[in-house]
């Protein structure tokens, strides 16, 4: 079949075809996407300018930083990342650290876990897709705002594998 036959075998096809009147058009629908209201929105803090890593104590006092050290805050929450693929695990880090500050929280932890080692692979190359992610996440600036600092926590509760976060004190 060529062009011009394809344009014929349309014409037939269409020939009784009557368009529909104006007044009984259904109107396209228009999709709409809601805009997520995030608690991270709700939190009115200033914007701290330190670059927030591990063990940095730009606004804490030495006390205080000398007690969350030795572990003398209680932990108050876990969040154990271990089977999250990476984007679920950055919504479930936000969340949770949003809702530990809004409750009151002092002291998290984050377990990320080591990482998976190959055997073609380097064993003192460290390994850990969420291990090197959840640091750069709690540095954003709509988490940044609520941690004063995070360190690994002892060996026992889980050392390099996890993250004991201190949290700023909800003034509201």
């Amino acid at each position: 079949m060529t062009d011009k036959d394809d344009d014929e075998f349309w014409q037939e096809t269409v020939r009784g075809i009557k368009p529909l009147p104006e007044k009984n058009v259904v109107p396209a629908v228009k999709k709409t996407f809601l805009k997520k209201t995030q608690k991270e929105d709700i939190v009115p803090l200033k914007l701290f300018k330190h670059e927030l890593g591990l063990g940095t104590h730009a606004d804490i006092d030495r006390n205080t930083m000398r007690r969350f050290k030795r572990g003398e805050f209680p932990v108050e929450g876990v969040l154990d990342l271990h089977g999250y693929t990476e984007d679920k695990a950055y919504d479930a880090v936000r969340r949770f650290v949003t809702e530990s500050y809004l409750a009151g929280k002092r002291c998290v932890m984050i377990i990320t876990g080591k990482g998976l080692y190959h055997r073609d692979e380097d064993v003192f190359q460290p390994k850990g897709v969420l291990r090197e992610r959840v640091p750069q996440w709690l540095n954003q600036d709509n988490l940044k705002q609520l941690i004063l600092t995070y360190i690994h926590p002892s060996a026992k509760m889980g050392g390099e594998g996890a993250l004991c976060l201190l949290l700023r004190r909800s003034r509201s």
